[in-house]
């Protein structure tokens, strides 16, 4: 059976529209609050952490209740729709904020889009399971992932264009406050509401399903849960002592490698400002040189990953993330672009390096036990980090004094932890990996 490229595509609109928000927001956000709003470091850190609370309470909740939901219309689409529509409009509603200067206006309706952006991000993403066979499902991931991707590379053109600044007679640039922000955020807006309607043209979710059961080409066996079915033969067993240390630092090394990661990429565009000289433009093709090295580099490193082991992969891509953020401690204005190009490709490298394997060894350990549970470890303490990580840092930069020069230093040493805790990681890898490690 092959994969519908075609309806693939169209099923990840969703999710790029989820997207091309995610990359005006981690660009453009704090930039705005700092710079048109005035709202010192620690503020705007915590401002910026919301949305990770949110996530944290709100996703799952959703999620199960779109499992729920049943309507003529299907079970995602409902919450695509209103979600979206609602994002839109509250969206709108922060350009108004900051057109006016109106900073509880931009903050409330910041908060309401948040909250929107978290009805339907759970569903959406669930929307490719159901729609897909089992076998065919890593493969529709990867285009998903694509179209998220296209969504934040077009929100960082978008910035990047769009977002204007002076020049100073050293080079550097110079933000202008009050500037239209109108162009950049109805663009994006459009951006989203296009692709909601190309969604809705092509993928009516619940005459789709009842084709696709009816064919055959999907079966009940699609939506049995095999890891969860395994699962319930040893649900409420105890790891053994062995395996419970090594699921412990893994979810100690997911946390440290968010806080070194999200630390950057949230403070990113206002260090890119304060020490490079260099505007949301230059931030955002900074970013954009990541994301798509970070993808990129997720096609070899599957087979890599294969031949050396996931342990080794993730060690080796937690080094070359350290050694980029080391270097990144050295950049300041004047700095060659060459040499910064260079050095956001190697976090991107290495994040993907991580990401290939981290939950997979996650996953490879709850074997033995309750996987939705680990499962949920696993992602608490990624968004746990991300909580964290925006506030810690502004503690550093701000309260402490140590200025924005301080982040990528910062980043260094939690990828430095990061590594220390895999480095006594002793399960968690495929099963002929693990006998090969076992042999030796």
């Amino acid at each position: 059976m092959k994969l519908n490229f075609k309806r693939t595509i169209c099923i990840g609109l969703a999710f790029m529209v989820i997207s091309v928000f995610w990359g005006f927001y981690d660009q453009a956000i704090s930039y705005i609050l700092k710079y048109e709003f005035g709202q010192a470091e620690m503020e705007t850190n915590l401002i910026m952490s919301i949305d990770n609370v949110l996530a944290l309470f709100l996703l799952p909740i959703f999620g199960a209740l779109s499992d729920k939901t049943n309507t003529p219309y299907g079970k995602r689409t409902p919450y695509i729709v209103v979600g979206t529509v609602f994002s839109i409009l509250f969206f709108i509603g922060m350009g108004f904020g900051v057109a006016t200067q109106k900073f509880w206006l931009f903050f409330a309706m910041l908060f309401m889009t948040l909250l929107s952006m978290a009805t339907f991000r759970s569903p959406a993403v669930a929307l490719m399971p159901d729609l897909t066979p089992r076998g065919l499902r890593s493969r529709a991931n990867a285009i998903i992932n694509i179209m998220g991707g296209v969504g934040s590379a077009f929100a960082m053109l978008v910035i990047m264009v769009l977002v204007r600044s002076e020049k100073n007679s050293d080079g550097s640039t110079a933000y202008i406050k009050g500037q239209n922000y109108w162009p950049v955020m109805l663009t994006v807006a459009g951006f989203m509401l296009v692709g909601l309607v190309i969604f809705l043209l092509t993928i009516k979710e619940k005459k789709l399903s009842e084709k696709l059961l009816a064919s055959g080409e999907l079966t009940a066996e699609d939506f049995i849960d095999e890891e969860a079915e395994e699962a319930k033969a040893h649900k409420g067993e105890r790891l053994p002592r062995p395996v419970l240390k090594s699921l412990i630092l893994i979810l100690l090394s997911v946390a440290f490698w968010y806080i070194a990661y999200n630390g950057m990429s949230t403070n990113l565009s206002r260090y890119c400002q304060e020490v490079m000289g260099k505007d949301l433009s230059g931030s955002s093709s900074y970013s954009l040189v990541t994301l798509v090295v970070t993808g990129v580099a997720m096609v070899p490193l599957f087979p890599i990953s294969a031949k050396f082991g996931r342990k080794k992969t993730i060690i080796g891509g937690v080094i070359i993330m350290m050694a980029a953020f080391l270097a990144g401690s050295f950049i300041r204005q004047g700095t060659p672009e060459i040499l910064v190009y260079g050095m956001f490709s190697l976090v991107g490298i290495g994040w993907a390096a991580i990401n290939v394997n981290s939950y997979p060894m996650v996953v490879e350990i709850s074997r033995a036990g309750d996987v939705g549970k680990y499962t949920g470890y696993y992602y608490t303490f990624s968004m746990a980090a991300q909580v964290v990580t925006p506030l810690l840092s502004a503690l550093l930069i701000e309260t402490f004094g140590l200025g924005y020069t301080v982040l990528f230093p910062y980043s260094a040493i939690f990828c430095v932890l990061a590594l220390v805790c895999m480095f006594f990681v002793k399960h968690g890898e495929a099963p002929k990996m693990a006998e090969q490690s076992k042999a030796n």
